[in-house]
């Protein structure tokens, strides 16, 4: 019996964890993944055009707390970014971390390869305004990566 309290406990408190983490403003790995697919998913419904609109507009539905979607071509270029409209139509291909890692290159190159992945990185928070790692989850449409991430 006392086994069961303590296994209920810890249970208790992974799942209190889970939602400070979301109360503190931190998007979760469930919902980056429900937003990228609900991303492909207005893509496809909307055409490119409105889809890459959509994303980048500061009252995007793609947006909540710190998560926000990018739309990548394979080539490197920006087709939408939900956080930084000044980021559409750069190529961004030889961007790098502060470690070093040229993040938007082995994106790109793993886009190419799978259908769905995720991937580690460190950027900048726009809510804390600190470099931090990310972890982004991604979906190829076509010839592009359908890109959302949260910090860690």
């Amino acid at each position: 019996m006392n086994r069961i309290i303590s296994l209920l406990a810890g249970a208790s408190l992974i799942a209190l964890g889970s939602l400070a983490t979301a109360a503190d403003g931190g998007a979760t790995a469930e919902q980056a993944t429900d937003m990228v697919k609900k991303g492909v998913a207005f893509i496809k419904a909307n055409g490119k055009d409105k889809g890459y609109a959509e994303i980048t507009s500061k009252t995007s539905q793609f947006k909540f707390q710190d998560l926000y979607l990018v739309v990548y071509g394979l080539d490197g270029t920006v087709h939408a970014h939900g956080a930084n409209e000044k980021m559409v139509g750069r190529n961004l291909i030889d961007l790098k971390d502060v470690d070093g890692k040229a993040f938007v290159r082995e994106r790109v190159e793993l886009g190419k390869s799978k259908n769905t992945f995720w991937q580690d990185y460190k950027f900048t928070n726009p809510e804390s305004k600190k470099i931090e790692p990310k972890t982004m989850y991604c979906e190829r449409l076509e010839d592009t990566v359908v890109c959302g991430g949260i910090y860690k």
